[in-house]
Parts: C-alpha cells; structure tokens; sequence
C-alpha cells in the first residue's frame, strides 16, 4: 500500500483513538486546527479503502468507520 500522508495518517489515528468509529462533525472539530479540507481527505481514505461512511462525501451526520 502507498505510503498515507500526514493528515491522512492523523485522520485514521484520530479514528483509531476513539475506537474504530466517530462521527464526521467530531472529527472535523477534532482536527479543525491541525488542517482543512478533511472532507477530500475522508474520500481518498474511502477510495484507498482504509475507512468507510455512508455516500461518496460525509455530511455531518456520517459515521466514519475504520477497517
């Protein structure tokens, strides 16, 4: 598998800490100061299949899963 960047390793460590699943509104608050654009980030992981939520692009509602 291709190397994750930064944020997407912290995006999937972020995930991880809180057991595997949070919901797109706290990852984003979470991460608000690190970095933006966790939305286009959320949908390479989906594509690289290294998470999973409902749709093409969380909304705020989305639960995001790791495998």
């Amino acid at each position: 598998m291709a190397e994750l960047s930064n944020e997407e390793q912290r995006i999937i460590d972020v995930i991880q800490e809180n057991g595997g699943s949070i919901a797109y509104k706290d990852l984003q608050a979470t991460l608000a100061n690190e970095f933006e654009g966790v939305r286009l980030i959320l949908k390479k992981l989906k594509d690289k299949g290294l998470v999973d939520y409902e749709g093409m692009i969380p909304g705020l509602s989305a639960q995001i899963r790791t495998f």
